[in-house]
């Protein structure tokens, strides 16, 4: 069983002996023999309504099966006062097999809008907004609206269980147009400031659960050593011991003592993606054109333990993380030879082995975006192989029914237990029992008043300074003076979709004015009245003190952003040429990268006076020009190593032959004007 009976609801775990070690993996695990699948066909998260409308005439009869017990009014699991592990027990027990399957649903809005009583027929457990998921009037009110509608078809079936809405709050509560957008983690990394990472996620709680979701998808502790990966800005950094520094953050948005889940402040959060999904090898994954997203971490036991495994072992020891995601990547073992790679969600060794029976993870696994399709074999032995592995809850955006048929049809044959059917429920139950959902489902919409609120965008304009590293700053060019005659270029200068980067508004994020906010221009003018802007630097330079050119990333998500899938680490050709205009023609000149990676700046970096890494700083691009001019010192440090060519990668902190551009850890300081 998942839920102890000892356990104290809502409670979260003290602090316990954290130090990951090889021993959590065993020598000898027993392991599916099982291959990559090449039929993988690579899809999008959205734009899929024929598939849907097939999804919904497909629909199987509303569920039939009487159940053993009615729940009244004075039903144990609706006691308020009772342990959570007692509601739990009760409440399963009257459940029949077909609500247990429902509970381990979860489906996308955008295959349940148009017929919202499948919620009801199916009994699901959870309804998810994936990336650009969003409802027509993208507001506050229209978000609570919604998800309070979806609530009411679930609170419509014979045991009145609550649904769990999850949303991708991974910088902010991002699919909302006007939610305070923070830099991403890679940045946040570069603070090395624990506290304002829970202040971050704390703010992102509130936001998001003001709309209604009482679950995000956040954050990815994962740690990346590849900078070719199209997420490594999710990650806070290269080295494990950052990552876990970082993980502040789960206390930002789970609360730190008894009772916080339940509050209007306060989200289920996810650990992702359990492990090793910043750490597979390029060249490895075959999900469509993608590179190495998704791919395979070929690895031994020890090295999987130190660095891959080691921040779900904090998460789960010492701030009790509410539920994992496990990872669309492979795991390779090296000590019985490479060429056996086995998925994530079909490894019974890591996740129920390691995570829940040694490490003692006793929340729920919830897949990704319909990672089962991505084992070996028909969709029948893809369900039996990760529900017997140990995944809880099922992310099937558009196969929600499908699933559920399936499942239950394992069941009846035997093939999964009832006893595995029932830990994964409890779980589940375990979660929404500590939200409080059963006592307050609705969504509490009092906080709604604070999204985007100047002081929420204060923390995050903090965030940006803190993050910003500088790399060089030759003849004191920086800090700025105020009212000095600058001369501005740079398509990212002025783009506030660029410098949100990916998972803003949509998956993949856009360029252009798609969020409320300031962009790094708009900081700069802030700080003097003689700023000349020509994104193609054609505009004359003459009388101009200084130059400041900002080059860098447009906005990418996932794979679609790994190197060699359209991507590369290099600058593009309009960054080099502005570079080479500013920097010869006017006398100090600074290079800003707005980017969610470090790029390759080796034949640059000479001709700038200053060098800054920005990173995608969100929605408050003043906090760049906060360090420009002196208003704060620059104090951000590499939260990764930067290379020198693209060749390079991959390097990391510790490896032999450590000949980066930039080490890890680097970041020059300046010391604050006083104005």
């Amino acid at each position: 069983m998942a839920v102890r009976a000892s356990h104290d609801p809502g409670a979260r775990p003290r602090a316990r002996s954290a130090g990951p070690c090889a021993s959590v993996l065993g020598k000898r695990p027993r392991r599916d023999d099982l291959r990559h699948s090449h039929r993988r066909v690579l899809t999008t998260r959205i734009g899929r309504s024929l598939v849907a409308l097939a999804t919904i005439a497909a629909l199987p009869p509303a569920i039939a099966a009487q159940p053993a017990q009615a729940a009244g009014p004075q039903a144990a699991y609706l006691n308020a006062r009772l342990p959570v592990a007692q509601r739990v027990h009760d409440l399963l027990g009257r459940m029949t097999l077909e609500e247990k399957v429902g509970q381990m649903t979860q489906a996308e809005r955008g295959a349940i809008d148009a017929d919202r009583d499948q919620i009801t027929s199916l009994a699901l457990g959870s309804v998810l907004s994936g990336g650009g998921s969003v409802p027509a009037d993208n507001t506050p009110a229209g978000w609570a609206d919604m998800v309070d509608a979806y609530q009411a078809k679930a609170l419509a079936t014979r045991l009145k269980i609550p649904l769990l809405y999850g949303v991708d709050s991974v910088h902010g509560h991002n699919n909302l147009v006007g939610a305070t957008v923070f830099p991403h983690n890679i940045a946040m990394g570069a603070t090395r400031d624990p506290g304002l990472v829970r202040k971050e996620e704390q703010i992102t709680a509130i936001e998001t659960k003001a709309t209604g979701p009482q679950w995000a998808f956040a954050p990815c502790v994962c740690v990346t050593r590849d900078l070719r990966w199209g997420r490594a800005y999710e990650s806070f950094g290269e080295d494990p011991g950052l990552v876990i520094k970082m993980e502040t953050g789960l206390e930002g948005f789970e609360g730190r003592r008894k009772g916080d889940l339940a509050t209007n402040r306060h989200v289920l959060a996810t650990a992702k993606h359990y492990a090793g999904d910043g750490d597979t090898k390029f060249g490895s994954s075959t999900s469509g054109t993608y590179t190495i997203d998704q791919g395979v971490t070929v690895t031994d036991r020890k090295h999987f333990a130190k660095v891959d495994l080691a921040p779900y072992v904090v998460a789960v020891k010492k701030y009790g993380v509410g539920s994992i995601m496990p990872s669309f990547s492979s795991i390779d073992w090296t000590e019985d030879g490479v060429g056996n790679p086995v998925k994530m969600s079909a490894s019974k060794e890591l996740l129920t082995d390691v995570l829940k029976q040694k490490i003692g993870f006793d929340g729920f696994l919830i897949s990704d975006w319909e990672a089962i399709h991505q084992i070996p074999g028909d969709y029948a032995t893809q369900v039996r192989t990760s529900v017997n592995a140990g995944m809880d809850m099922f992310m099937e955006p558009y196969s929600a029914p499908q699933f559920v048929e399936t499942l239950l049809a394992e069941v009846k044959a035997g093939r999964v237990k009832t006893s595995r059917i029932d830990d994964a429920v409890s779980r589940i139950l375990k979660a929404k029992f500590e939200l409080g959902l059963f006592e307050h489902p609705y969504t509490d919409r009092s906080l709604a008043g604070t999204i985007g609120s100047p002081e929420h965008r204060a923390v995050a304009r903090e965030a940006v300074a803190k993050s910003q590293v500088l790399l060089k700053n030759s003849r004191h060019a920086l800090p700025l003076r105020k009212n000095e005659r600058i001369y501005v270029a740079g398509i990212n200068a002025d783009d506030i979709g660029n410098q949100a980067g990916g998972w803003t508004v949509t998956w993949q994020g856009s360029s252009g004015d798609i969020i409320p906010g300031t962009t790094i221009l708009d900081g700069i003018k802030q700080n003097s009245s003689h700023v000349t802007y020509s994104e193609d630097a054609s505009a004359p330079t003459s009388g101009s003190d200084v130059g400041i050119v900002v080059v860098g990333e447009t906005p990418y998500a996932e794979g679609v952003g790994d190197v060699g899938n359209g991507h590369t680490l290099n600058l593009s050709d309009a960054d080099k040429a502005n570079i080479d205009k500013v920097c010869s023609a006017i006398r100090t000149c600074v290079v800003l990268d707005v980017a969610g990676r470090p790029q390759i700046v080796t034949d640059q970096l000479s001709k700038t006076d200053a060098f800054v890494m920005s990173w995608l700083p969100g929605s408050e691009g003043a906090g760049v020009a906060d360090v420009l001019f002196g208003k704060r010192q620059f104090t951000g440090k590499l939260s990764v190593t930067w290379p020198s060519s693209e060749a390079q990668e991959p390097i990391n902190i510790g490896d032999r032959n450590y000949h980066p551009l930039f080490p890890y850890g680097y970041g020059l300081r300046t010391r604050p004007h006083h104005h």
